[in-house]
C-alpha cells in the first residue's frame, strides 16, 4: 500500500502527479476541461484496467478540494436530485453499456454541449437536474471523464463564475464517488495504487488553490468566453472521433 506501482517508471510516477496539479488548475481557473485532460494523460501510462478506477479516485481529491474551498458558493438545492440521476445512470451504464455503440454516444454528449453554448436549454428545475445526473453518471462508467457534460448543465443555471465553479465541483465530486464505489464492487483494487493516488490528490489540491486565485481576480472578465470555447473544442473533438469511430470516414 505504501509503495509507488512497481509496474510504472520513476518518470511516469512524476508525470502523473505533476499532471493532477496541471489539470486541476485548469479546473479551478476555467471551470471546465482539466478532468478530461487528466484522463487522456492517464490513458498513456497506466493500464487499460486501472484508468477509470485512479482517474475517478483521483478526481474525487480534485473536485472535493475544490468543493471545501468554494463552499459557501455551491447551489447545494441541486445536489440531491442530481444524486439519485447519477445513481440511476451509473447503474443502467455499468448494466447496458455494452449493447450502446461507443461513438453514438460520444456524438450524443458532442450535441448536448453545443446546445448549452449556442442554444436554449430551459431553465434547470428539479426534473432536469435528475436528467443531467442520469446521462452524465450513464457516460461516465464508459469514459469517466463526464465534466464537460455537467458543466453543460450547470452552464444553464447562469450562475456567476465562482458559483459555476463551486457547484460543478460539488456535483462532480459526487458523480466520481459513485463510480469509484461501483468499480471497488466489480473488483479493482485501490490498493495496490494508494500512494500514488495520495499524492496525485495532493498536487491536484495544490492547482485548486492556485486556479482559485486567478478564477477570483479575473473570473469575469473571460470566464464565459473561455468556458464557451473549451466546451465547442471538446465537443468539436467528440463529433470527430464518433465520425472516425463510426467507420463513415472508411466507406467514402
Amino acid at each position: 500500500m505504501f509503495e509507488m506501482p512497481g509496474e510504472l517508471s520513476e518518470f511516469t510516477i512524476y508525470f502523473l502527479i505533476f499532471a493532477s496539479m496541471v489539470t486541476s488548475f485548469i479546473s479551478s481557473a476555467f471551470g471546465i476541461g482539466g478532468g478530461a485532460i487528466l484522463i487522456g494523460l492517464l490513458a498513456i501510462k497506466l493500464p487499460p484496467f486501472a484508468l477509470l478506477p485512479i482517474h475517478g479516485i483521483v478526481q474525487i481529491g480534485s473536485n472535493f478540494g475544490r468543493t471545501l474551498i468554494f463552499l459557501k458558493d455551491v447551489k447545494r438545492d441541486v445536489l440531491l436530485p442530481f444524486s439519485i440521476g447519477t445513481v440511476l445512470g451509473s447503474f443502467i451504464g455499468g448494466t447496458f453499456f455494452i449493447q450502446i455503440e461507443p461513438w453514438l454516444l460520444q456524438l450524443i454528449v458532442a450535441l448536448f454541449i453545443l446546445w448549452s453554448v449556442f442554444g436554449k436549454i430551459p431553465a434547470i428545475g428539479a426534473t432536469h437536474v435528475v436528467f443531467g445526473g442520469m446521462f452524465s453518471g450513464f457516460f461516465t462508467m464508459f469514459f469517466g471523464a463526464s465534466g464537460t457534460l455537467v458543466a453543460g448543465m450547470v452552464k444553464t443555471m447562469k450562475l456567476e463564475p465562482v458559483k459555476h465553479t463551486a457547484t460543478h465541483s460539488a456535483l462532480m465530486t459526487i458523480q466520481h464517488l459513485i463510480k469509484v464505489v461501483i468499480f471497488g464492487f466489480v473488483g479493482f483494487v485501490y490498493a495496490d495504487y494508494f500512494l500514488l493516488i495520495t499524492a496525485m490528490i495532493v498536487s491536484g489540491f495544490v492547482g485548486t488553490v492556485i486556479g482559485k486565485k486567478i478564477l477570483i481576480n479575473f473570473g469575469k472578465k473571460y470566464f464565459k468566453l473561455v468556458l464557451n470555447i473549451i466546451l465547442t473544442l471538446i465537443a468539436l473533438n467528440l463529433i470527430w472521433n464518433a465520425i472516425k469511430m463510426s467507420g463513415y470516414l472508411i466507406s467514402i
